[in-house]
């Protein structure tokens, strides 16, 4: 066959095509190409003897929605020296049965959101094939930013139960996953970057957990800690919802379970709420005045989370924590007493506006991942497939 039309058919440089065989799930392609002097990896001389020939099977990109295989006859020299070596292709890695383009193209799928199974069945190579491509890929630690998100997900590994995601929460980038969410291991993380590049640090997002906050403190100087919004607000929202459900303990059957169905009517926003729905929460609100107060607090929050004036929002902070204190509900005195002992953070997310929520969305990601992988015991490989998939 024409060397032109090869080319445009396989897409390989020096090839000669010598036949195709169809079938109803596959193509092949028997191919050969022309000799030419070889260097022996043994003493380096030039040889152009030819020992014999042997066919190997390759399998290569799909074609015509059919797994395609490619038989090629390969040739093997002997040298001087009396050594005997295979020609190198450059379309074919040495000890490899797939193609170098196949092995890009699976590289490429699983930056997808997918199985390595459904890949594997895709190429037509098997899942630990996939898995040992994937081994080959490597992300080294990157320089750290000015702002860090920090949180932790349930990976199951073999390094423990939860592993932790490291984000540029300004970027929004995926910097590293980490294999423990303990201290000691961050801590020898951590140690690992240089001083100057960690008092370059100007930012520390996290939850409410201490361990974070004390791990900023020794090792980001220079940066200022910011509690995540979504983390604190939580708190107000668990709050109202103890306060239904232990007045939900008093109430008759039928309104216990009116009051269980509806309980995204004291929940949602006031003002975004139907005109009907308002006259409805106005009537749940009516039953029990620590409803209502725990209500009036919840709205006043938000509106506080929602202002654009950190001026009015410190203020009115501090407000909000010394009624709720004084209310008399033991929900919101005991969420009160939190924001108290974390007020530093909070009040610093509402002067500075960084928030944690690129690294819930990775955590979304990695679930994702997660699911449709059934797990992922191997660490190494886990933290290569969400930084793989998230770049």
């Amino acid at each position: 066959m024409h060397s032109n039309c090869t080319k445009k058919l396989l897409g390989l440089e020096d090839v000669i095509l010598k036949k195709v065989i169809q079938a109803d799930n596959y193509v092949k392609f028997f191919i050969e190409t022309s000799p030419s002097p070889q260097i022996c990896p043994c003493c380096g001389s030039q040889t152009s003897r030819i020992h014999d020939y042997r066919s190997q099977v390759i399998k290569d990109l799909p074609m015509q929605m059919k797994h395609t295989y490619l038989v090629l006859r390969k040739r093997r020299y002997i040298c001087s020296c009396g050594k005997r070596f295979l020609e190198k292709y450059s379309f074919l890695p040495t000890y490899k049965r797939q193609t170098l383009r196949l092995s890009f193209k699976i590289i490429a799928l699983l930056r997808e959101t997918r199985s390595i199974k459904s890949v594997a069945n895709e190429v037509n190579v098997s899942a630990s094939t996939i898995a040992r491509l994937l081994d080959t890929v490597s992300y080294s630690s990157p320089s750290l930013p000015e702002c860090i998100g920090i949180d932790e997900f349930k990976g199951n590994a073999e390094t423990g139960k939860y592993q932790c995601i490291l984000v540029d929460a300004r970027k929004h980038r995926l910097l590293d996953i980490l294999p423990d969410r303990n201290q000691a291991h961050l801590s020898a993380y951590f140690r690992e970057a240089n001083r100057a590049e960690r008092n370059r640090v100007k930012f520390f997002v996290c939850d409410m957990w201490k361990p974070y906050v004390d791990l900023a403190k020794a090792y980001f100087p220079n940066a200022t800690v910011i509690i995540d919004k979504y983390h604190f607000i939580r708190y107000v929202t668990w709050a109202i919802e103890n306060v239904r459900k232990r007045l939900q303990k008093k109430m008759s059957a039928s309104l216990r379970k009116y009051y269980k169905r509806s309980r995204r009517l004291i929940l949602t926003r006031y003002q975004k709420l139907k005109d009907e729905n308002k006259k409805a929460c106005d009537l749940m609100l009516l039953y029990n005045d620590d409803l209502r107060a725990a209500h009036y607090l919840k709205e006043w929050f938000y509106d506080i989370c929602q202002s654009s004036k950190y001026s009015y929002q410190r203020t009115a902070f501090w407000e909000w924590v010394k009624t709720a204190e004084k209310s008399g509900i033991p929900e919101f005195m005991s969420c009160a007493a939190t924001y108290r002992n974390w007020s530093e953070g909070i009040l610093n997310a509402f002067k500075y506006g960084y928030t944690n929520g690129p690294t819930e969305g990775y955590n979304n990601k990695i679930k994702v991942l997660k699911r449709i992988s059934y797990g992922m015991k191997n660490f190494k490989r886990f933290r290569t497939r969400i930084i793989h998939c998230s770049i």
